[in-house]
C-alpha cells in the first residue's frame, strides 16, 4: 500500500470514528484487497475441509470491525492489525465450535517456523495455541500482539512497529521471544 493510499485510508478512519457513515462505505473499497490478503494469509494455516471462504471470513471480520464505536483507530496499520486480530478470533470461534461438536478429523498443523509452514494439527492444537497467546498476553502484552500481527496476518515488523509505536529492532527482540516461549508453552521442539 502505497503512502499516499495511507494517508487517505486514516483520513477515512478517522471520519468514521467521528461518526460519518458515508467515510465507511468509501474506506471499504479502500481496504478490501488488503483485508483479502489477510483472510488468505489466516484461511492457509486452517485445517483441509475448512468451510471458511476469503469473502466470508472478510465480512465476518468487517461485522465486527463495523460494530466498534469509537474505535479511535490511530492510521491504516492500526485498522489492519485489528482486523488481523479479528479474524483470529473468528476463526479460533469456529475451531471451538468444531471440538465442541466432537467431529474429529478435522486437521490441520500449526507451527511457528519463520516460514509459517502448515502441515495437519486438530483443532484441539490450535485452541492450545490460542489458550497460550493468552497466557503470553498476560505476561506481555506487547509480545501477544506482534505474534498476532505477524504469524497470524503476515503483517511486516515495519508496519508492526508503527502499529504498536515501537522500532523494528524491538519488534525483532519481541517476536524472537515469544516464538521460543509460545514453543516452550506447547511443548514444541525448536525447529
Amino acid at each position: 500500500m502505497h503512502q499516499g493510499s495511507s494517508q487517505q485510508i486514516t483520513a477515512l478512519l478517522s471520519e468514521w470514528g467521528e461518526g460519518d457513515t458515508t467515510a465507511l462505505e468509501q474506506l471499504m473499497p479502500l481496504v478490501y484487497d488488503e483485508l483479502r490478503k489477510m483472510a488468505r494469509h489466516h484461511l492457509r494455516r486452517q485445517p483441509a475441509g475448512h468451510t471458511f471462504q476469503t469473502t466470508d471470513l472478510i465480512h465476518e471480520a468487517y461485522l465486527k470491525l463495523a460494530n466498534r464505536e469509537g474505535a479511535g483507530w490511530q492510521n491504516s496499520a492500526h485498522f489492519f492489525a485489528v482486523a488481523s486480530t479479528a479474524m483470529r478470533h473468528i476463526l479460533v470461534d469456529y475451531a471451538r465450535s468444531k471440538q465442541s461438536q466432537k467431529r474429529g478429523g478435522w486437521q490441520e498443523r500449526v507451527t511457528l517456523n519463520d516460514d509459517f509452514a502448515a502441515a495437519g494439527e486438530q483443532a484441539k492444537e490450535i485452541l492450545a495455541l490460542d489458550d497460550a497467546l493468552q497466557q503470553l498476553a498476560k505476561l506481555d502484552e506487547r509480545k501477544s500482539r506482534i505474534v498476532e500481527m505477524k504469524y497470524f496476518a503476515g503483517i511486516t515488523n515495519d508496519q508492526i512497529a508503527e502499529v504498536l509505536q515501537v522500532s523494528p529492532e524491538t519488534v525483532k527482540r519481541d517476536w524472537r521471544f515469544a516464538r521460543t516461549w509460545l514453543l516452550r508453552e506447547l511443548g514444541v521442539q525448536k525447529p
